[in-house]
Protein backbone atom coordinates (compact mmCIF):
# COMPACT_ATOMS: atom_id res chain seq x y z
CA UNK A 1 0.00 0.00 0.00
CA UNK A 2 1.52 3.43 -1.17
CA UNK A 3 1.65 6.66 1.29
CA UNK A 4 -1.36 7.66 -0.72
CA UNK A 5 -3.64 5.12 -0.08
CA UNK A 6 -2.49 4.84 3.71
CA UNK A 7 -3.45 8.42 3.70
CA UNK A 8 -6.91 7.75 2.42
CA UNK A 9 -6.94 4.39 5.00
CA UNK A 10 -6.47 7.06 7.58
CA UNK A 11 -3.29 5.09 8.09
CA UNK A 12 0.05 6.86 9.00
CA UNK A 13 2.30 6.78 6.10
CA UNK A 14 5.24 5.63 8.02
CA UNK A 15 3.17 2.71 9.43
CA UNK A 16 2.15 -0.38 7.20
CA UNK A 17 -1.52 -1.41 7.70
CA UNK A 18 -1.95 -4.54 9.84
CA UNK A 19 -0.68 -8.48 8.04
CA UNK A 20 -3.55 -10.45 7.30
CA UNK A 21 -4.93 -13.10 9.66
CA UNK A 22 -4.74 -16.35 8.62
CA UNK A 23 -6.19 -18.31 6.10
CA UNK A 24 -7.09 -21.61 7.91
CA UNK A 25 -10.32 -21.97 10.05
CA UNK A 26 -14.09 -21.26 9.40
CA UNK A 27 -13.93 -17.21 9.62
CA UNK A 28 -11.42 -17.46 7.06
CA UNK A 29 -13.97 -19.70 4.33
CA UNK A 30 -16.63 -16.50 5.29
CA UNK A 31 -14.18 -14.03 4.53
CA UNK A 32 -13.25 -15.68 1.76
CA UNK A 33 -16.69 -16.18 0.90
CA UNK A 34 -17.57 -12.55 1.03
CA UNK A 35 -14.28 -11.62 -0.87
CA UNK A 36 -15.59 -13.50 -3.88
CA UNK A 37 -19.25 -12.17 -3.68
CA UNK A 38 -17.79 -8.83 -3.66
CA UNK A 39 -15.49 -9.31 -6.71
CA UNK A 40 -18.33 -10.78 -8.48
CA UNK A 41 -20.73 -7.56 -7.23
CA UNK A 42 -17.77 -5.47 -8.77
CA UNK A 43 -17.21 -7.01 -12.19
CA UNK A 44 -21.26 -6.91 -12.28
CA UNK A 45 -20.88 -3.04 -11.32
CA UNK A 46 -18.23 -2.60 -13.80
CA UNK A 47 -20.28 -3.98 -16.55
CA UNK A 48 -23.11 -1.90 -16.19
CA UNK A 49 -20.58 1.01 -16.27
CA UNK A 50 -19.50 -0.34 -19.73
CA UNK A 51 -23.17 -0.97 -21.37
CA UNK A 52 -24.09 2.50 -20.32
CA UNK A 53 -20.97 4.06 -22.00
CA UNK A 54 -21.71 1.93 -25.18
CA UNK A 55 -25.47 3.53 -25.32
CA UNK A 56 -24.46 6.89 -23.76
CA UNK A 57 -26.05 7.87 -20.91
CA UNK A 58 -27.62 10.88 -19.57
CA UNK A 59 -25.30 12.86 -17.19
CA UNK A 60 -27.37 14.16 -13.97
CA UNK A 61 -30.76 13.10 -15.04
CA UNK A 62 -32.18 9.37 -14.29
CA UNK A 63 -29.17 7.39 -15.94
CA UNK A 64 -30.46 4.54 -17.20
CA UNK A 65 -34.04 5.86 -17.25
CA UNK A 66 -36.17 6.05 -20.79
CA UNK A 67 -39.28 7.12 -22.51
CA UNK A 68 -39.38 10.12 -20.41
CA UNK A 69 -41.40 12.82 -22.49
CA UNK A 70 -44.62 12.39 -20.94
CA UNK A 71 -43.60 12.95 -17.02
CA UNK A 72 -40.07 14.48 -17.60
CA UNK A 73 -39.98 15.62 -13.79
CA UNK A 74 -39.66 11.52 -13.33
CA UNK A 75 -36.28 11.55 -15.04
CA UNK A 76 -35.02 14.90 -13.12
CA UNK A 77 -35.65 16.83 -15.39
CA UNK A 78 -37.97 20.09 -15.74
CA UNK A 79 -41.46 19.98 -15.87
CA UNK A 80 -44.73 21.45 -14.89
CA UNK A 81 -44.68 20.19 -11.22
CA UNK A 82 -40.35 21.83 -10.69
CA UNK A 83 -40.79 24.87 -12.90
CA UNK A 84 -42.91 28.07 -12.62
CA UNK A 85 -44.42 29.90 -9.77
CA UNK A 86 -44.32 27.09 -7.33
CA UNK A 87 -48.05 25.82 -6.47
CA UNK A 88 -49.57 27.85 -3.37
CA UNK A 89 -47.79 30.82 -3.80
CA UNK A 90 -50.11 33.99 -3.28
CA UNK A 91 -49.80 36.63 -6.24
CA UNK A 92 -51.36 40.06 -6.19
CA UNK A 93 -53.04 41.48 -9.83
CA UNK A 94 -51.39 44.19 -11.75
CA UNK A 95 -53.49 46.37 -12.62
CA UNK A 96 -56.26 45.11 -10.84
CA UNK A 97 -54.88 45.24 -7.21
CA UNK A 98 -51.84 47.26 -6.95
CA UNK A 99 -50.31 49.35 -9.88
CA UNK A 100 -46.56 50.28 -8.27
CA UNK A 101 -44.33 49.29 -5.82
CA UNK A 102 -40.44 49.45 -5.12
CA UNK A 103 -38.89 50.16 -8.19
CA UNK A 104 -41.18 49.27 -10.42
CA UNK A 105 -44.69 51.17 -11.80
CA UNK A 106 -48.14 49.93 -14.25
CA UNK A 107 -47.82 51.91 -17.16
CA UNK A 108 -51.73 51.79 -18.34
CA UNK A 109 -51.37 53.27 -21.40
CA UNK A 110 -49.25 50.15 -23.00
CA UNK A 111 -49.98 48.04 -20.01
CA UNK A 112 -46.52 47.29 -19.36
CA UNK A 113 -45.07 47.04 -15.25
CA UNK A 114 -42.07 49.42 -15.69
CA UNK A 115 -38.43 48.35 -13.24
CA UNK A 116 -36.95 51.60 -13.35
CA UNK A 117 -34.23 50.93 -9.78
CA UNK A 118 -30.96 49.05 -9.93
CA UNK A 119 -31.59 45.77 -7.46
CA UNK A 120 -35.06 45.86 -7.44
CA UNK A 121 -36.34 42.33 -6.37
CA UNK A 122 -40.16 41.64 -8.05
CA UNK A 123 -41.66 38.88 -6.30
CA UNK A 124 -45.64 37.71 -6.13
CA UNK A 125 -47.19 39.73 -8.71
CA UNK A 126 -49.77 38.61 -11.20
CA UNK A 127 -48.99 40.69 -14.45
CA UNK A 128 -51.89 41.28 -17.26
CA UNK A 129 -49.55 42.92 -19.65
CA UNK A 130 -45.68 43.39 -20.27
CA UNK A 131 -42.92 43.33 -17.40
CA UNK A 132 -40.23 45.16 -18.66
CA UNK A 133 -36.59 45.61 -16.59
CA UNK A 134 -34.88 49.10 -17.49
CA UNK A 135 -32.45 48.50 -14.54
CA UNK A 136 -29.47 46.63 -13.59
CA UNK A 137 -29.26 43.61 -10.87
CA UNK A 138 -32.79 43.12 -10.79
CA UNK A 139 -34.60 39.97 -9.49
CA UNK A 140 -37.73 38.30 -10.90
CA UNK A 141 -39.29 35.54 -8.98
CA UNK A 142 -42.76 33.78 -8.50
CA UNK A 143 -44.55 36.05 -10.77
CA UNK A 144 -46.48 35.27 -13.19
CA UNK A 145 -47.16 37.15 -16.69
CA UNK A 146 -50.01 36.48 -19.43
CA UNK A 147 -50.12 38.27 -22.39
CA UNK A 148 -50.39 38.24 -26.12
CA UNK A 149 -48.33 41.67 -26.75
CA UNK A 150 -44.78 41.45 -28.30
CA UNK A 151 -42.78 40.61 -25.15
CA UNK A 152 -43.45 38.97 -21.91
CA UNK A 153 -40.28 39.99 -19.84
CA UNK A 154 -38.14 42.49 -21.71
CA UNK A 155 -34.73 43.03 -21.03
CA UNK A 156 -33.20 46.64 -21.80
CA UNK A 157 -29.47 47.43 -21.76
CA UNK A 158 -29.26 45.66 -18.50
CA UNK A 159 -26.81 43.85 -16.46
CA UNK A 160 -26.88 41.39 -13.93
CA UNK A 161 -30.94 40.46 -13.87
CA UNK A 162 -32.42 36.89 -12.88
CA UNK A 163 -35.54 35.69 -13.48
CA UNK A 164 -36.61 32.61 -11.62
CA UNK A 165 -39.55 30.29 -11.12
CA UNK A 166 -41.85 32.86 -12.86
CA UNK A 167 -44.45 31.68 -15.46
CA UNK A 168 -44.34 33.53 -19.18
CA UNK A 169 -47.69 32.62 -21.45
CA UNK A 170 -49.63 34.12 -24.24
CA UNK A 171 -53.41 34.25 -23.86
CA UNK A 172 -53.39 30.87 -26.08
CA UNK A 173 -51.78 29.03 -28.66
CA UNK A 174 -53.14 31.23 -31.63
CA UNK A 175 -53.30 35.25 -32.55
CA UNK A 176 -53.22 35.03 -28.41
CA UNK A 177 -49.20 33.61 -28.23
CA UNK A 178 -47.04 36.29 -27.00
CA UNK A 179 -43.85 36.74 -29.62
CA UNK A 180 -40.89 36.61 -27.37
CA UNK A 181 -41.90 35.20 -23.61
CA UNK A 182 -38.18 36.57 -22.17
CA UNK A 183 -36.38 38.46 -24.53
CA UNK A 184 -33.15 40.97 -24.65
CA UNK A 185 -34.45 43.53 -26.94
CA UNK A 186 -31.19 45.11 -28.08
CA UNK A 187 -29.07 42.17 -27.98
CA UNK A 188 -27.09 43.86 -25.39
CA UNK A 189 -27.55 42.66 -22.16
CA UNK A 190 -24.94 40.64 -19.78
CA UNK A 191 -24.79 38.74 -17.04
CA UNK A 192 -28.77 37.45 -16.93
CA UNK A 193 -29.50 34.02 -15.69
CA UNK A 194 -32.96 33.00 -16.57
CA UNK A 195 -33.52 29.85 -14.66
CA UNK A 196 -36.81 27.40 -13.65
CA UNK A 197 -39.28 29.18 -15.48
CA UNK A 198 -42.42 27.41 -17.12
CA UNK A 199 -43.04 29.13 -20.86
CA UNK A 200 -45.71 28.15 -23.04
CA UNK A 201 -47.98 29.86 -26.18
CA UNK A 202 -44.80 31.48 -27.11
CA UNK A 203 -43.68 32.12 -30.63
CA UNK A 204 -39.92 32.05 -29.39
CA UNK A 205 -39.20 31.21 -25.53
CA UNK A 206 -36.15 32.69 -25.02
CA UNK A 207 -34.06 34.82 -26.96
CA UNK A 208 -30.97 36.00 -25.22
CA UNK A 209 -27.28 35.24 -26.52
CA UNK A 210 -25.23 35.57 -23.32
CA UNK A 211 -25.64 34.23 -19.75
CA UNK A 212 -27.17 30.88 -18.40
CA UNK A 213 -30.65 29.27 -18.72
CA UNK A 214 -31.06 26.69 -16.90
CA UNK A 215 -33.66 24.49 -15.58
CA UNK A 216 -36.52 25.78 -17.58
CA UNK A 217 -39.80 23.98 -19.17
CA UNK A 218 -39.99 25.34 -22.73
CA UNK A 219 -43.22 24.20 -23.89
CA UNK A 220 -46.60 23.86 -26.09
CA UNK A 221 -45.54 26.81 -28.07
CA UNK A 222 -48.42 28.81 -30.34
CA UNK A 223 -48.34 29.16 -33.51
CA UNK A 224 -49.54 32.34 -35.96
CA UNK A 225 -49.06 31.47 -39.89
CA UNK A 226 -45.73 33.48 -41.06
CA UNK A 227 -44.03 32.35 -37.83
CA UNK A 228 -40.76 30.31 -36.78
CA UNK A 229 -40.57 28.66 -33.78
CA UNK A 230 -37.88 28.95 -31.74
CA UNK A 231 -37.84 27.31 -28.40
CA UNK A 232 -34.71 29.39 -27.36
CA UNK A 233 -33.12 31.56 -30.29
CA UNK A 234 -29.62 33.05 -29.03
CA UNK A 235 -28.80 35.36 -32.44
CA UNK A 236 -25.22 33.94 -32.62
CA UNK A 237 -22.30 36.09 -31.21
CA UNK A 238 -19.34 35.19 -29.36
CA UNK A 239 -20.42 36.21 -25.74
CA UNK A 240 -20.43 32.90 -23.50
CA UNK A 241 -23.51 31.35 -23.39
CA UNK A 242 -24.68 28.16 -21.33
CA UNK A 243 -28.17 26.17 -22.09
CA UNK A 244 -28.45 23.97 -19.73
CA UNK A 245 -31.12 21.32 -17.97
CA UNK A 246 -33.73 22.69 -19.59
CA UNK A 247 -36.85 20.56 -21.14
CA UNK A 248 -37.28 22.51 -24.43
CA UNK A 249 -40.68 20.53 -26.12
CA UNK A 250 -41.18 21.96 -30.06
CA UNK A 251 -44.30 20.43 -30.96
CA UNK A 252 -44.61 22.04 -34.34
CA UNK A 253 -42.55 20.54 -37.30
CA UNK A 254 -40.93 24.00 -37.52
CA UNK A 255 -38.11 25.81 -36.62
CA UNK A 256 -36.48 24.17 -33.71
CA UNK A 257 -35.94 23.71 -29.86
CA UNK A 258 -32.62 25.55 -29.81
CA UNK A 259 -30.93 28.02 -32.49
CA UNK A 260 -27.26 29.19 -32.11
CA UNK A 261 -27.43 30.82 -35.65
CA UNK A 262 -26.59 34.56 -36.37
CA UNK A 263 -29.46 36.27 -37.55
CA UNK A 264 -27.48 37.27 -40.72
CA UNK A 265 -25.18 34.01 -41.04
CA UNK A 266 -22.58 33.92 -43.12
CA UNK A 267 -18.20 34.11 -43.20
CA UNK A 268 -18.57 37.90 -41.56
CA UNK A 269 -20.87 36.57 -38.99
CA UNK A 270 -18.93 33.98 -36.39
CA UNK A 271 -21.22 32.02 -33.09
CA UNK A 272 -18.73 30.70 -30.63
CA UNK A 273 -18.63 30.10 -26.78
CA UNK A 274 -22.05 28.38 -26.50
CA UNK A 275 -22.83 24.86 -24.46
CA UNK A 276 -25.32 23.86 -24.62
CA UNK A 277 -25.65 20.26 -22.28
CA UNK A 278 -27.89 18.25 -20.21
CA UNK A 279 -31.04 19.55 -21.62
CA UNK A 280 -33.77 16.96 -22.98
CA UNK A 281 -35.26 18.67 -26.60
CA UNK A 282 -37.43 17.44 -28.66
CA UNK A 283 -39.60 18.97 -32.41
CA UNK A 284 -38.94 21.41 -34.58
CA UNK A 285 -37.47 20.72 -38.20
CA UNK A 286 -34.36 20.43 -36.75
CA UNK A 287 -34.51 20.05 -32.85
CA UNK A 288 -30.83 21.85 -33.00
CA UNK A 289 -29.37 24.50 -35.63
CA UNK A 290 -25.75 24.36 -34.19
CA UNK A 291 -24.81 27.67 -35.64
CA UNK A 292 -22.70 27.45 -38.97
CA UNK A 293 -25.74 28.53 -41.06
CA UNK A 294 -24.45 29.62 -44.50
CA UNK A 295 -20.71 29.46 -43.77
CA UNK A 296 -20.63 31.30 -40.28
CA UNK A 297 -17.37 29.98 -38.86
CA UNK A 298 -17.91 28.42 -35.37
CA UNK A 299 -15.95 27.39 -32.47
CA UNK A 300 -16.45 25.87 -28.73
CA UNK A 301 -19.96 25.18 -29.74
CA UNK A 302 -19.91 22.33 -27.00
CA UNK A 303 -23.37 20.10 -27.46
CA UNK A 304 -23.21 17.48 -24.92
CA UNK A 305 -25.39 14.89 -22.79
CA UNK A 306 -28.40 15.93 -24.08
CA UNK A 307 -31.49 13.87 -24.11
CA UNK A 308 -33.53 14.04 -27.38
CA UNK A 309 -37.17 12.68 -27.98
CA UNK A 310 -39.15 11.18 -30.40
CA UNK A 311 -42.69 11.45 -29.31
CA UNK A 312 -42.61 14.64 -31.93
CA UNK A 313 -40.69 12.57 -34.98
CA UNK A 314 -38.86 9.37 -34.98
CA UNK A 315 -35.39 11.89 -35.85
CA UNK A 316 -36.85 14.49 -32.96
CA UNK A 317 -36.64 16.99 -35.27
CA UNK A 318 -38.56 16.53 -38.92
CA UNK A 319 -35.69 15.91 -40.47
CA UNK A 320 -33.27 15.08 -37.52
CA UNK A 321 -31.92 15.89 -34.44
CA UNK A 322 -29.34 18.60 -35.33
CA UNK A 323 -28.09 20.48 -38.56
CA UNK A 324 -25.58 23.15 -39.08
CA UNK A 325 -23.17 22.15 -36.64
CA UNK A 326 -19.53 21.82 -37.95
CA UNK A 327 -17.37 19.42 -36.08
CA UNK A 328 -14.69 20.55 -37.91
CA UNK A 329 -14.51 23.78 -35.48
CA UNK A 330 -11.79 25.12 -32.84
CA UNK A 331 -13.06 24.01 -29.39
CA UNK A 332 -16.60 22.33 -31.34
CA UNK A 333 -17.85 18.98 -29.55
CA UNK A 334 -20.43 16.35 -29.88
CA UNK A 335 -20.60 13.77 -27.00
CA UNK A 336 -22.86 12.41 -25.04
CA UNK A 337 -26.09 13.04 -26.98
CA UNK A 338 -28.63 10.07 -26.58
CA UNK A 339 -32.01 8.79 -27.68
CA UNK A 340 -34.80 9.17 -25.01
CA UNK A 341 -36.60 5.82 -26.03
CA UNK A 342 -33.34 3.28 -27.02
CA UNK A 343 -30.57 5.07 -24.82
CA UNK A 344 -28.33 4.84 -28.00
CA UNK A 345 -25.86 7.27 -28.45
CA UNK A 346 -26.53 10.03 -31.44
CA UNK A 347 -23.85 10.36 -33.45
CA UNK A 348 -22.09 13.91 -34.74
CA UNK A 349 -24.46 15.56 -37.39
Amino acid sequence: MTAKQNAAANIPPERKPPASPTSDGPASTRRRRRMFVAAVLGLAALATVAALAAVGTFVGHAAGLLNCATAPSNCSYPGPANTGVPAGTTLISVPAQVSSGPGWSYNASTSTVVVTVKGTVLSGLSIAGTLQVNANNVTVKNVKVVTSATFGISLTHTTGVTIQNSTVSGLNSTTGRVSYAIDDVYGDSTGMTIKANNISNFRTGIQVSTGLIDGNYIHDPGFVAGDHTNGIYVGGGTQPLTISNNTIFDSLGQTDAINLDAPTPGPAAPVANKTVTGNFLAGGSYTIYGGAASGSPTSNIKIQNNRFGQHYFAKSGQYGPAYYFDPKGTGNTWTGNSWDTTGQAIASP
